[in-house]
């Protein structure tokens, strides 16, 4: 059976973060709750996304963000077969699609 995010811990931590106002509430919180390491890996993932969603080559993404291969098809598989959350937040960020 594939593990869930949909747990009591993580309803609470959705709930305090749409509590946060602004960035500076953003980056307190993340810079105590998490390492600098992992906010540096969710924010690489997020940079790959928007990369791999603007139609970069790998090649062109690893350049730019210096991460792995295995990380990209990582970040590629789900964007393909995941919840399709990065589009509509990308939309809202006003981050076009390059059409490849």
């Amino acid at each position: 059976m594939a593990k869930t995010i949909k747990t009591d811990a993580v309803e609470d931590l959705f709930e305090a973060i749409m509590t946060l106002k602004d960035k500076d509430e953003f980056y307190s919180f993340f810079e105590d709750i998490c390492t600098t390491n992992e906010i540096l890996s969710i924010a690489e993932r997020f940079e790959v996304a928007k990369l791999l969603y603007q139609n970069n080559t790998y090649i062109e993404i690893a350049k730019k963000t210096g991460a792995s291969t295995a990380t990209i098809s990582r970040v590629n598989r789900f964007l393909n077969s995941g919840n399709g959350s990065c589009d509509f937040i990308f939309e809202r960020m006003g981050i076009t699609k390059n059409k490849g």
